[in-house]
This record gives C-alpha cells, structure tokens and sequence, in this order.
C-alpha cells in the first residue's frame, strides 16, 4: 500500500474530528516559541492538560524574554496538571534565557539550533520545525513509533530509527503530515492497549493484524457486541 495512501485512510477514518495539543496551540497562538514550550509541556501528559496549560501560561508570558524573568514558582502554578510540572517549569525557563541571550529572542529555525536548547531532543526539535515553522520533518513519538511498526511500515526498535526509516518511506512534501494523523489515528484507533481493529481501514495492510494479535482484539469486541445484544 503506498505510504500517502495509508496517509489518506487514517485521516478518512478519522472523519475529521480532533486535533493534537500542538495543533491546537500553533491554531490559537501562531507562535514557534509557543509550539516549544508546548512540546516540552506535553511530556507524559494528555492533550488535553497540555493545551490548557500553555495557554494559562501563555495568557501570563507571552515572549521569551517574559518567561525568561518569570518566577519559577509562579510558572510551576501556571502549568501545574501536567506531569512533571516543576521540572519543567524550570525547564521551559532555562530555553526561554537561552532563547533571549544567545538567539536574539527568535527560536531557531534549524534542527541543529534547536538540539543546542536546554531539554530540547530530537522529537521536540521536530515538533517545532513542523508545527511551529511548517518545515519538512518527521517528529515520532510513541504513537508514531508504535504504529509504524504495527502496520509493518518498519521494524525499528528506537524513535531515532522510526525516523529515518519513514524519512525514507514517505515522500518529502507528506513529512509534515505524519505525525499528526499518526497521533491521532493512535489516541482514536490504533491505540496502545485494545487497538480498535474493527474500525480500522488498514487491517488488509497491517502486519499486526495479520499475525493474530490484531484478529484477537477484533474478535473479543465482537463477542462483546453478541453479549450485550
């Protein structure tokens, strides 16, 4: 099955409902330094704590500069609810100082300027150049990595080599769109526990599916339809 098409499917069986957190924060503040501190935000957190914590944040500091001068304890409050969030109150404070003393205020444009970032990896770098700048990457978290394997897209065993395979896989101009529609299809579909196989579009395709593990999920809803029938 062509990659783009796979693309198309998953966004079809979505019909359209939803966005990620960061979709959401790009769409309200159309911001890359806010896309940033989302990104660093949404470690081990929900969506949906993590967009209404950057934008309680945001609603506070609005500029680096601003978040660089904040207090540490007063941003812990802001964005207390996700995981971590002293962690990274102090996180997202460090990045705001770097950003101002070494950039100018402007987040950096390129994955190597953002790497340099304090608490700044891969994922995120990518996350930024693709939500917050709209250029060519491939972000893979844990619903990327997980479903690219379980449709037999890859056989990978770290994000870092999810990436390049799927680098490789997709053509350049549908980078953008992969991680999107991959977390999305994972927190709506294909997800980590009890994949909704009897919804999915791609099971003819699916090597999860075809050895087994995926038919067994399908056919313990079915029995559960039967029984509440």
């Amino acid at each position: 099955m062509d990659p783009v098409e796979i693309l198309r499917a998953m966004k079809a069986s979505l019909g359209g409902g939803g966005e990620t957190a960061l979709s959401a924060v790009e769409g309200k503040l159309k911001d890359p330094f806010a896309v940033l501190v989302a990104t660093v935000l949404s470690h081990r957190t929900r969506d949906e704590r993590t967009s209404e914590a950057a934008m309680r944040l945001f609603g506070r500091f609005r500029t680096p500069q601003e978040l660089a001068a904040a207090d540490e304890s007063e941003v812990a409050g802001l964005i207390r609810g996700v995981g971590f969030y002293r962690n990274k109150a102090r996180a997202i404070i460090n990045i705001a100082k770097e950003i101002t003393t070494k950039h100018g205020g402007e987040v950096p444009r390129d994955l190597e300027g953002l790497l340099e970032l304090p608490s700044v990896g891969r994922k995120t770098a990518n996350c930024v150049l693709v939500y917050g700048f709209g250029l060519e990457a491939i972000p893979v978290d844990t619903h990327v990595h997980r479903i690219a394997n379980r449709l037999g897209l890859v056989a990978t065993r770290t994000p870092g080599e999810t990436e390049s395979r799927l680098m490789e896989i997709f053509p350049r101009n549908a980078w953008t769109e992969v991680n999107d529609t991959f977390v999305m299809f994972g927190k709506k579909i294909c997800k980590p526990i009890g994949p909704r196989c009897w919804s999915c579009p791609l099971t003819g395709f699916c090597m999860y599916y075809k050895t087994g593990s995926g038919r067994r999920t399908q056919g313990e809803r079915e029995r559960e339809v039967k029984r509440k029938s």
